[in-house]
């Protein structure tokens, strides 16, 4: 009972702490209320684990999942690049890629846009528990077809989110540059592409989380002996917790660097909207 009574006390003064950090102003009120608040929940995990004693093939402490992490860094390593370099990231760049290039062509044609979105939008809903099974009978075990789901999962949000882009162009803004005599190119590099980034780059943000989570669950479905969809499934079957949360670590750490890395992507080329000069 005594880590009990500390677990509620750690968090009532991280509670406090954040309170008092996030009334701040500058970019320590930003930075330190997030870090804070994980570090606060992690302290209260373990002591709540400790003090009740939770069995490790219920909840494992962090400290437990720590160890795990140091002990098989070459094994996650061989997992990370299995399913996120290989799997995601491959995936990623086929399906965003070519959903861009299909937005442009969308764009240009009004009954091509007309009956590639509502398409776009029945097979978005498919889930993917349905989709992972067939794409590993066509493409095999390896990353293949991890990579294709990922592909079938980036391109109808990408598209949407392109293609609402380019709508949103000011109207007032494409009729001048028309009276300029402007090309068709000259318009979508000069006008077209600039107002439609931040819908580009929100499609780019939403593919980064559906990308790993597509990769590790087409792992569930028939993968080679290594990928973190693989060590999941295999790991629960043997009662491993402690490796099974090291995995959902890793991964959490690889989704989170990936959308901080397109966002710090985003700042840089749309420097210039009002959203980011905010």
């Amino acid at each position: 009972m005594i880590l009990v009574f500390a677990a509620v006390l750690v968090w009532a003064a991280g509670w406090w702490l954040n309170t008092r950090l996030a009334a701040g102003q500058g970019r320590t009120a930003r930075l330190l209320p997030p870090f804070v608040f994980g570090l606060t929940l992690l302290l209260v995990w373990e002591l709540l684990v400790r003090g009740l004693a939770v069995p490790g093939v219920i909840l494992p402490a962090p400290s437990a999942i720590g160890a795990r992490l140091t002990g098989s860094g070459e094994v996650l390593w061989d997992d990370f690049v299995q399913t996120f370099v290989l799997g995601a990231l491959t995936g990623y760049a086929i399906g965003c890629g070519s959903a861009f290039l299909v937005a442009i062509l969308a764009d240009r044609s009004r009954f091509f846009r007309a009956g590639i979105l509502p398409v776009g939008n029945f097979v978005a809903a498919l889930p993917i528990i349905g989709m992972a099974p067939i794409f590993v009978m066509w493409f095999g075990f390896g990353w293949q077809s991890k990579a294709a789901v990922v592909a079938v999962m980036c391109f109808f949000p990408m598209l949407v989110n392109t293609v609402q882009g380019f709508a949103s162009t000011d109207r007032m803004q494409e009729d001048l540059m028309r009276t300029y005599a402007a090309s068709p190119r000259q318009r979508l590099l000069k006008l077209r592409l600039p107002a439609a980034a931040p819908f580009i780059f929100n499609g780019l943000k939403i593919c980064t989380t559906l990308a790993l989570i597509g990769a590790i669950v087409a792992e569930f479905f028939g993968s080679p002996t290594y990928g973190m969809g693989f060590r999941i499934s295999t790991e629960v079957g043997r009662l491993a917790l402690d490796m099974v949360w090291a995995v959902i670590a890793v991964a959490a750490l690889a989704g989170a660097g990936f959308y901080g890395a397109v966002a710090l992507l985003e700042r840089a080329a749309t420097f210039w909207h009002p959203s980011q000069r905010g």
